[in-house]
């Protein structure tokens, strides 16, 4: 497993939330065109960098062949990799992930928002638990 590669995927994605945290600016995400879509780009970036570890474990590791990117976060879960309940929620964020790329006009506001104010936690504990995991021998 490329640990670097993973170490700096998993700074993005903390990079990401933090700027989410403090940046963003939600009270106007209706009627601010480039805020609406500075978050929703930075949302998709991070949960694309999460997809991304969990696709460099899941090869690495030959924990099995996914059919979607939903199903990297299962496979991770299935082999004890991730806490069942947070490999659901990643799951559903992975699904979010793909109407932000191919919804466009189609993105709830009120989900986005809901993401970040409720969600985000749900990436630093993927952070988490993937820094936990014992180094190769």
């Amino acid at each position: 497993m490329d640990r670097e590669l993973i170490a700096k995927r998993l700074a993005f994605i903390e990079t990401c939330l933090r700027e989410l945290r403090t940046n963003a600016r939600l009270e106007v995400l209706e009627t601010d065109l480039k805020e609406q879509r500075y978050v929703e780009h930075t949302l998709q970036l991070a949960i694309q960098a999460a997809l991304d570890v969990a696709s460099h474990v899941v090869s690495e590791d030959r924990l099995g062949e996914p059919r979607t990117n939903r199903e990297l976060f299962e496979l991770l879960a299935r082999h004890q990799s991730l806490e069942v309940g947070l490999s659901k929620r990643l799951s559903a964020m992975a699904g979010f992930r793909n109407v932000l790329v191919h919804g466009y006009t189609d993105v709830d506001l009120g989900i986005v928002r809901d993401v970040v104010l409720n969600r985000l936690v749900d990436l630093d504990d993927f952070v988490s638990a993937v820094r936990s995991w014992p180094a190769p021998s």
